[in-house]
């Protein structure tokens, strides 16, 4: 495995990281947070379809850069160092379902605008009783004439406060089935999770053309798309520990107790260490979903399970070392490392648990 990003990859890093450092620091996540009703920006948002971020793992005939996911792993690493809010993750996950099962019609419609920065669209997919498990939902779609009958709840829908559209999961009969519906054609209630970050709990009861549905092979898609989307936590997940680890270091380096600084302690220096050591651990696993991201199969489905555990026990370690290094400041809201403390906590469940990964992992395991 190359550990080795490519030259095109390291022009991706320079711009997202530079990017990152100068126009949407930490101080600009906040100021959305609570000033804007989204979250983050529409005419930003325009700006990463312009650089081609939005369009990097779509092919060139699609309007994208001819990249894979591990290109834009890049990219969202980069920027989750500073938190920058702007669902780009959302929108690569929704349009990889569309890239795979649309017609040209509805990727016209529907996958080009969003690759272009007009559109926002998000995947409308998890369920109360589905525990990540995506074959498990109520919600369904029922043939009349040239229409499909849709009736459901998704609440759960990352960004779906802001989509112009969303890539709804139904079963129809007892196979499963994914459909474009337009923001207008649902009711949506906002909901603001632990991270400061939006999504929405739609409730869905609506009438939509039929070739609104996309064809194939939804169940094999759909979980395609959810490995692209736990990839893309993982890299954002690794972005947050290391601004966390190098954070800490900072202020182990200036903080002053007893008269001296108390990154000259010995016990303190140890806990960096191992901050340090889970943060190069998850940062190989990373690096070796996006080495694999454009090989879909078992190891890939392997690598990104064990980095998404790696992602809940180191990631989560550093996240809490971080915060009890910091000290009594380290829980404040008014400090930054409480708002990636939160942000960590929210990726590790995103797109499947600990729990969730450790299963599926072992059923690999005793399947091989």
């Amino acid at each position: 495995m190359d550990f080795d990003l490519s030259d095109e990859q390291q022009m991706l890093e320079k711009t997202a990281r530079d990017y990152a450092k100068k126009d949407s620091t930490v101080a600009r996540f906040r100021k959305l947070r609570e000033e804007s009703e989204l979250g983050w920006d529409r005419e930003t948002y325009a700006s990463f379809g312009e650089l081609g971020w939005l369009g990097v793992a779509f092919p060139e005939n699609l309007g994208g850069f001819g990249g894979d996911i591990g290109d834009a792993s890049v990219i969202v690493r980069q920027l989750a160092k500073s938190l920058v809010p702007e669902p780009i993750s959302a929108a690569i996950v929704a349009g990889k379902a569309i890239e795979a099962l649309g017609s040209d019609a509805q990727k016209q419609t529907w996958l080009s605008p969003l690759i272009e920065g007009s559109k926002f669209g998000t995947l409308a997919w998890a369920e109360r009783s589905g525990r990540f498990n995506p074959a498990r939902i109520e919600t369904t779609a029922t043939l009349n004439g040239d229409a499909y009958r849709l009736r459901g709840t998704k609440p759960f829908v990352l960004e779906g406060h802001a989509a112009d559209f969303f890539v709804v999961s139904a079963l129809v009969g007892e196979e499963l089935g994914l459909f474009v519906v337009n923001a207008d054609e649902v009711s949506r209630q906002t909901r603001t999770f632990l991270d400061g970050h939006k999504g929405a709990s739609l409730t869905i009861d609506t009438n939509i053309p039929a070739d609104r549905r996309l064809g194939g092979d939804a169940s094999a898609a759909l979980a395609d798309v959810l490995e692209i989307g736990a990839s893309l936590t993982v890299a954002e997940g690794l972005g947050v520990a290391e601004s966390m680890l190098w954070m800490t270091v900072e202020y182990l380096k200036t903080r002053k107790q007893f008269g001296v600084k108390i990154g000259s302690f010995q016990a303190l220096q140890h806990r960096a260490v191992e901050m340090f050591v889970e943060t190069e651990l998850l940062k190989s696993i990373q690096f070796e979903c996006m080495g694999r991201a454009s090989e879909p199969g078992v190891e890939r489905t392997r690598a990104i399970h064990a980095a998404k555990i790696q992602l809940a026990t180191g990631g989560l370690f550093i996240a809490r070392e971080s915060v009890q290094l910091h000290g009594g400041v380290g829980v404040t809201d008014e400090h930054d490392i409480g708002l990636f403390f939160k942000r960590l906590h929210v990726l590790s469940a995103l797109f499947g648990d600990e729990a969730y990964h450790t299963r599926r992992y072992a059923q690999i395991a005793a399947e091989a």
